[in-house]
């Protein structure tokens, strides 16, 4: 039984229908993206929709992240790419991850997520609005 239930059958259809492959490690980044924002204390919801076609996560006080499936395989995490998310976090951790440019983190395997770190661009991107200058 996953920690954070799907509350939208659209979405849960989406899951259900990423490669095989792929899938178990999205349900994975997507628990740790619910998992992060509650230990933020400025962040009083998460919430889950649909954009771009791709499941989005998004606090009140944040910028969205998507997670997807990238044409060259894999799957990914993503955000606005005028945001400045994904580069702030590419600074910090250049060589420990595969970056799409300055939209989205990639990953091979589940050896690749590193939790401990990439749970510092999620609450980044969680409370984007509170932290731009």
């Amino acid at each position: 039984m996953m920690k954070y239930p799907f509350s939208d059958p659209q979405i849960e259809q989406i899951f259900a229908d990423f490669p095989s492959d792929s899938r178990l490690h999205l349900i994975e980044l997507r628990q740790l993206i619910f998992s992060t924002g509650a230990t933020l204390s400025h962040v009083s919801k998460i919430d889950e929709c649909l954009r771009w076609g791709q499941p989005s996560y998004v606090s009140p006080i944040g910028t969205a992240l998507r997670l997807g499936v990238p044409k060259s395989g894999g799957f990914g995490i993503f955000a606005h790419c005028q945001s400045n998310v994904i580069s702030n976090f590419a600074q910090t951790f250049g060589t420990d991850f595969r970056f799409d440019g300055n939209r989205g983190v990639l990953f091979e395997t589940r050896e690749d997520i590193q939790p401990d770190k990439l749970c510092l661009l999620i609450k980044h991107a969680l409370t984007y609005k509170l932290n731009r200058n």
